[in-house]
């Protein structure tokens, strides 16, 4: 309620819509700088005439509930009004969320109606701890949510405008702030808008050219895009770098890519690098050899009818079998320059300013027993109470700098141990469960394609590093030593799929053990 009330005498439009109090709600997660988002906007009100009041009524935690700031605002005209201290659903004219599945929040909530609310959302994605909690892929699609925004509000301005501030040195509250000015719906100049950041004193320049990015973006693109999800295809593969044998010897090998079906090729590219990057020019001859032999098969069971599925997904499934985490592969990729740089423009740092970088190391026996030579590898773990002892030593918490010389260097080495990769334990287990997994694909493919599709996508429960892949390594296995109480059967891949989809919802697997329970009893 206020004292301020619409007129709906002869004064006409113009006084109802000068008295009328425009309200506001920012929902922002802790980091994105809501409340000097909300502080800005009530600046910027107060400094040219108006009354305003910001209130803000927290989340439960940073990623299972948005702050919510609300303000609402009025002409001064000498009279103290009395303003809400929370939004009401469907009593909102303007909503800026600062992230995407904070605007499907705010619908959900009903702070977003049709016939009056401007929506102003950022696309980008901070993901919240339901979709970090699946063990499989649990990213929730953008598509649906701004399909649904559409439909919901008066207006709809989308845009990535954490990309827009990042990419001029500043915070997503600046970028928001331009959007904000540059859809019009507040009664201030663009001018206003920036006195406001100016009076402000900190970051004030990089702020500025954030707010014109993210005022520019809504005056050259008033209409969001018809989907900001990123595309299901992978990304083409970057040129290569280095002597020119090793480039032309990399040619040849993506001439063969050229000569696959056109379904598997993008696919089959993006393996084809990936594993070569992992190890080297002969790793990706090999890699080709194996999905040669899916093709052959694919050609003879199937002869192209379902567009090569088989193929396509042994193209990334092996590529990613190939390309395991191991003690190496996470050494290598910690010291890599590209990393240091990537982290240094994910801080911000700046020009003269000094980075430390601190690593977590958590080691066991198990990965220091994966790098040694196989047969002594397999020595130390034949033996309990050796792996016992050795393993107190080395299984331990380390927190180390490596943006220091020692411990750099002690990684680095590390990474350059891959060209021995293929004499140690652990390669040759993984390459003993591929080939396995491998062989079990072509048995079921000879009676089911379509099973035999679901066997190669049974590859994805193995991933990450340590206990994360020793526990998905256990889930993989039992979804496979379900095969055969589903073969003949008709429905027998959408068994296989439904196990897998029950060992990606959580992580000790008891949904997947209470699957195949139901699976045994039927």
């Amino acid at each position: 309620m206020s004292a301020a009330t619409e007129s709906t005498g002869s004064a006409g439009g113009a006084t109802a819509a000068r008295q009328r109090i425009i309200k506001l709600a920012v929902l922002a997660v802790g980091g994105q700088g809501g409340g000097v988002l909300s502080d800005w906007i009530t600046a910027t009100a107060e400094e040219n005439g108006w009354r305003a009041q910001s209130t803000s009524v927290p989340g439960v935690a940073q990623r299972t509930g948005a702050t919510v700031y609300y303000i609402e605002m009025v002409p001064d005209e000498g009279r103290q009004p009395v303003f809400s201290l929370m939004p009401t659903p469907g009593d909102v004219d303007i909503v800026v969320a600062a992230e995407l599945m904070e605007a499907g929040r705010a619908i959900q909530r009903g702070f977003v109606t049709a016939d009056r609310t401007t929506l102003i959302t950022s696309t980008h994605r901070a993901l919240a701890l339901i979709e970090k909690a699946e063990p499989g892929d649990g990213i929730r699609p953008n598509a649906p949510v701004l399909d649904i925004a559409r439909r919901s509000c008066a207006r709809l301005i989308a845009a990535d405008m954490e990309r827009l501030a990042r990419s001029h040195g500043s915070m997503i509250s600046a970028s928001l702030f331009g959007a904000l000015a540059g859809a019009g719906v507040l009664p201030f100049t663009a001018e206003q808008f920036k006195e406001t950041i100016r009076a402000g004193g900190r970051g004030v320049e990089a702020s500025l050219r954030a707010f014109d990015a993210g005022r520019t973006s809504v005056e050259l693109n008033p209409e969001p895009a018809a989907s900001e999800d990123a595309a299901c295809a992978p990304a083409a593969p970057s040129d290569p770098a280095g002597p020119k044998a090793l480039q032309d010897a990399y040619a040849a090998l993506t001439a063969r890519v050229a000569s696959y079906p056109a379904p598997a090729q993008a696919m089959l590219a993006a393996g084809l690098q990936k594993v070569v990057d992992f190890q080297d020019l002969a790793y990706g001859a090999e890699y080709l050899d194996r999905v040669d032999a899916v093709l052959a098969l694919d050609k003879r069971i199937d002869g192209g009818s379902r567009n090569f599925l088989l193929t396509v997904d042994a193209a990334k499934y092996i590529a990613n079998a190939m390309a395991y985490d191991d003690v190496v592969r996470v050494a290598d990729l910690k010291t890599r320059a590209s990393r240091f740089a990537r982290v240094r423009a994910e801080m911000g740092v700046g020009e003269g300013q000094v980075l430390h970088t601190t690593e977590f190391m958590h080691p066991r026996m198990e990965e220091v027993c994966g790098t040694l030579p196989a047969g002594l590898g397999r020595w130390i773990e034949a033996r309990p109470g050796l792996m016992r002892n050795l393993d107190r030593l080395v299984n331990r918490g380390r927190r180390v700098r490596t943006d220091g010389l020692f411990w750099f260097l002690m990684l680095y080495g590390v990474g350059g141990l891959r060209r021995w990769r293929r004499g140690m334990l652990r390669h040759k287990v993984e390459q003993a469960h591929l080939e396995a997994w491998l062989a079990e694909m072509r048995r079921v493919a000879e009676q089911d394609y379509d099973l035999a599709v679901e066997v190669l996508r049974c590859r994805r429960l193995v991933k990450g590093y340590s206990d994360t892949h020793a526990r998905g390594e256990s889930k993989f296995a039992r979804v496979i030593g379900a095969i055969p109480l589903v073969e003949g059967r008709p429905d027998a891949a959408d068994w296989i799929r439904r196990l897998r989809e029950l060992a990606l919802k959580d992580e000790a697997g008891e949904a997947l053990d209470g699957g195949i329970r139901t699976l045994r009893e039927l």
